[in-house]
């Protein structure tokens, strides 16, 4: 932390400090949530494209 001989001056970059944390936090938490919906929405997308590729195959035994 910076210190300066005026106290009310220490007071304002300390605040600033605490709100440059807090956003760090804010936009860490939500880059955590982003990935998370990206890696639900891939898994979704995964077992959809399972089930057409098992869908397939079936349609193609029973033209076999």
């Amino acid at each position: 932390m910076k210190t300066y001989r005026n106290g009310r001056h220490d007071m304002n970059l300390m605040h600033e400090e605490l709100a440059r944390a807090q956003m760090t936090a804010r936009l860490g938490e939500a880059h955590e949530l982003r990935r998370g919906r990206q890696l639900v929405l891939a898994r979704r997308m995964s077992r959809k494209a399972e089930q057409a590729a098992q869908q397939a195959r079936l349609a193609l035994a029973r033209v076999i």
